[in-house]
């Protein structure tokens, strides 16, 4: 006899739809055969699957089993695969109607008494399932909530086997089946506070400018003088995660083995900050079975790179497709996956081997050959990609022992909602999202400087020699900074500002100068 039922596996943040046919023919030498490309996971399946069966209280007559998973070209992956192939083979015995099987889509891991165990990418799956025109996905119980973010499909979450073979046999419902009141978009508490970061004016602006923009961002300054702490407060003072993104990056989290599994939508943007031993995979995503990096895992969040110079110069040349193209593509002789990788980039880094190069505190002992290739580990096309390049100075001491705070995240936070509020009309909903993202297009038509500012412009171009990416971002930055200022345009005091946040395209003194010379013609 021969039944079917449908799954499928995650394929990148997508799904590849598996339908599995199970064959079984009587036979006084039984055996059982897996065949359409499965791993080793999926081909371990059968010790499962039948200690499973046998803990329901099921014997079936010997027979020959043949189970095809369907597309046989496309390699399946994982242990989801294990419910539906019991419940096929169920379907052949008559335990369970063929016809019920259906309409339904199942997703589980099979203990070998019968518990069905979470599974990866279940968001995904039931998202492309809705599309495909799925009514009702089942799933282990511990991913009913992942799943039933969902809206337009059921989602039915079991614990066991014998609950599933139940329900689609006479419709019991499942035990996991009563809701939770959980609200899974419940923002959580306890960020870290703006208000703790005493001084550092300038850097404490740089970070508005680029929450209000979604520009990258360099700290550049001794040891101590706060730029981890200021890095790690950006995501205090971002817009809270929308519908959309809270989905998008739910779905990343969904997929990944290196995060723990999400119990529902993500409630606030991620924030990652891998070691600088880290490996180029790791960062931007690979292996065998391709898994998302963390320029992934911070999608729609902030990815902190601390001690930048530390990192290994291949490791920050692969950051350069994703900071461009906001998606990181994994070529493999299988498939080639794309994963989004739409975060804000925010790297701190010292100024010299030493660390104290321009610190009024402590001298600094590195030679200016030393200096030139400790900054030469950072690449021309990766500085070009980050819009603000700010020092940090190390903060006077009588600042840090003076009884006050600053302006708190809250505060600050207002008025990056209302710069974003400024920008989603200009760019619609097939636009970019913020001012960081915009390209040339949309600068040429919404960040036009007026006459002096492109005077400036012209100036500072010609004397820090900036490339032509360094000039686009310029003008990105001077719209949020008007935009933060409510104002529709750009001027030259926008614009004198954004250029001071290019410390990096030449030696400070210079960018001073050249900036002194317009105002003084």
């Amino acid at each position: 006899m021969l039944a079917k039922a449908y799954s499928a596996t995650p394929r990148g943040v997508d799904a590849l739809f598996v339908t599995v046919e199970v064959d079984r023919i009587r036979s006084q030498q039984p055996s059982v055969t897996v065949v359409g490309l499965p791993d080793t996971a999926v081909r371990e399946a059968r010790e499962r699957i039948f200690a499973a069966i046998r803990h329901l209280g099921r014997r079936s007559e010997p027979a020959n089993v043949v189970i095809n998973l369907a597309p046989a070209d496309q390699r399946k992956e994982g242990a989801a695969l294990d419910l539906p192939m019991a419940m096929a083979f169920l379907a052949t015995t008559g335990d369970v109607p063929p016809e019920a099987l259906g309409d339904r889509l199942l997703l589980g891991e099979l203990s070998l008494e019968g518990r069905l165990q979470p599974v990866r990418g279940v968001l995904p799956i039931v998202l492309a399932a809705r599309e495909r025109g799925f009514g009702e996905v089942v799933v282990p119980a511990a991913n009913a909530n992942e799943g039933r973010v969902v809206s337009g499909i059921r989602v039915v979450g079991a614990a066991t086997l014998g609950e599933v073979v139940r329900y689609v046999r006479d419709g019991s419902p499942p035990k996991a089946l009563i809701p939770t009141d959980l609200d899974p978009r419940a923002v959580a508490a306890g960020l870290p506070d703006l208000a703790d970061v005493i001084g550092q004016e300038q850097a404490r602006r740089a970070l508005e400018v680029a929450a209000a923009g979604g520009h990258h961002l360099l700290l550049m300054g001794p040891p101590g003088a706060g730029k981890s702490m200021l890095a790690r407060r950006l995501p205090g003072i971002l817009p809270p995660l929308s519908s959309e993104e809270a989905l998008e990056t739910t779905c990343v989290y969904s997929v990944s083995t290196r995060v723990s599994r999400p119990s529902g939508l993500l409630s606030r943007r991620p924030f990652r900050a891998p070691h600088h031993t880290t490996s180029a995979a790791a960062l931007i995503g690979g292996g065998a079975s391709p898994q998302p990096g963390e320029a992934s895992l911070a999608h729609n969040g902030v990815l902190f790179l601390d001690e930048l110079t530390e990192f290994r110069r291949d490791v920050l040349e692969a950051l350069r497709q994703p900071l461009e193209d906001r998606q990181v593509t994994v070529a493999r002789a299988q498939a080639t996956l794309k994963f989004p990788a739409s975060f804000q980039m925010v790297a701190a880094a010292n100024p010299c081997p030493c660390g104290y190069l321009g610190d009024d505190r402590r001298q600094c002992d590195c030679t200016p050959p030393a200096v030139q290739r400790y900054r030469a580990r950072l690449s021309g096309p990766l500085l070009d990609r980050l819009d603000l390049q700010v020092i940090v100075p190390a903060v006077p001491w009588r600042e840090l022992s003076a009884d006050r705070r600053g302006e708190a995240s809250e505060v600050v936070a207002c008025r990056v909602a209302e710069a974003r509020r400024r920008q989603a009309p200009r760019y619609g909903t097939a636009g970019p999202h913020c001012n960081g993202e915009m390209e040339a297009e949309a600068i040429r038509r919404w960040a036009r400087p007026d006459a002096d500012g492109r005077r400036l412009l012209d100036h500072a171009s010609r004397r820090l020699g900036l490339s032509a990416r360094a000039y686009h971002r310029i003008l990105r930055v001077a719209r949020t900074i008007a935009d933060l200022a409510r104002e529709e345009q750009i001027s030259s005091i926008h614009l004198a500002e954004a250029i001071a946040y290019r410390c990096l395209d030449r030696d400070p003194a210079a960018r001073v100068t050249a900036v002194g010379d317009w105002k003084g013609s």
